[in-house]
């Protein structure tokens, strides 16, 4: 019974933790938009969908050297972040654009809520369907 729940869940955690995980990058070409040299990354995040909904795409952690903690569940770790087309390059080498990297992370962090809204109604709903209304 309970992984007939893990399977209800599982995609969208994932697509969530894909998210998490792209906002964290995003998030780091903002804070590095003064950075010299700096070249902006993202995840594709469609190619990655693919991979997770073939069964080859599934987050995991890795530990990388003997002295890292174990992990002790899902992370985000085994994506491949690709560099950002320059959409004006800067004298210092920087390709970090503010407005798209603001855009894209406004963008990601509404679909979030989107998926937030979404798992909650699926618990809202079998809550109900447990309750017998």
């Amino acid at each position: 019974m309970i992984s007939r729940f893990d399977d209800h869940f599982d995609y969208r955690l994932q697509v969530m933790n894909l998210r998490a995980a792209r906002q964290q990058v995003l998030a780091t070409n903002i804070a590095n938009a003064d950075t010299p040299n700096y070249k902006a990354r993202d995840i594709d995040f469609a190619a990655q969908l693919k991979r997770i909904q073939t069964g080859e795409g599934g987050f995991s952690i890795a530990r990388t050297h003997g002295a890292h903690l174990a992990p002790k569940g899902a992370g985000a770790g085994n994506f491949a972040l690709k560099y950002r087309d320059v959409v004006q390059p800067s004298i210092d080498g920087n390709t970090v654009d503010t407005n798209v990297e603001m855009g894209r992370f406004t963008e990601n962090a509404i679909r979030y809520q989107a998926d937030i809204a979404f798992m909650q109604s699926r618990v809202s709903g079998l809550q109900r369907a447990i309750s017998g209304q």
